[in-house]
């Protein structure tokens, strides 16, 4: 009976280990797409700015159609690629889409910058400098959420592959997450402080 008893408490306290680290998983998941919805609004913010600040320059910059059709067009690329990762936020195939197109949304971005750079009348528009400072600012919580969401994605790993958690993740199938990393030929560009000088 004694026997019996010590089995149990053995088999009891297994199971009750097993759902604490299953529950750890869960939670540590969890982290890590509420971080990735902070980069969410941080990038929705980022895209509503989008539209002002090229309608603000169309006036300004009219031989310079291409470069605000580029923009255009890397934004509704990046809006993509962002709806493809909040399908799946940690995925790694959508974390690298969406790293890239907001690269492409960087660059085309900058590219706008640099040519309003040119167009003095334009940098004194009012409207034109707000929007550039909150484009700024956004661009600043964008880093910090990116930073935030690529905290919880290592403690979310770290966490399904330390022993014994390994093997409740590999159970209950508790995939990899992928971080939200610059592709390497966009490093510099997005690393450097943007330059705003309205």
């Amino acid at each position: 009976m004694v026997t019996f008893l010590i089995l149990l408490a053995i088999v009891v306290a297994v199971v009750f280990w097993g759902v604490g680290i299953y529950n750890g998983l869960i939670t540590a998941r969890n982290a890590f797409k509420n971080a990735f919805a902070q980069i969410d609004v941080q990038l929705q913010r980022r895209f509503d700015l989008i539209p002002n600040l090229v309608e603000t320059a169309k006036g300004y910059l009219q031989h310079e159609r291409g470069t605000l059709e580029a923009v255009i067009a890397a934004r509704g690329a990046a809006m993509a690629g962002l709806s493809a990762a909040k399908a799946s936020p940690g995925d790694p195939t959508a974390m690298a889409e969406l790293a890239n197109t907001q690269g492409v949304l960087n660059g085309a971005l900058g590219r706008l910058l640099a040519v309003a750079e040119a167009y003095p009348d334009l940098k004194a528009n009012q409207n034109m400098m707000q929007l550039t400072e909150e484009l700024t600012s956004t661009e600043n919580k964008v880093a910090f959420a990116r930073q935030a969401f690529n905290d919880s994605v290592m403690s979310y790993n770290n966490r399904r592959e330390v022993f014994p958690s390994t093997i409740i993740a590999g159970m209950f199938n508790f995939p990899a997450a992928a971080l939200l990393e610059i592709p390497t030929d966009q490093q510099a560009q997005v690393r450097a402080a943007p330059k705003v000088s309205f």
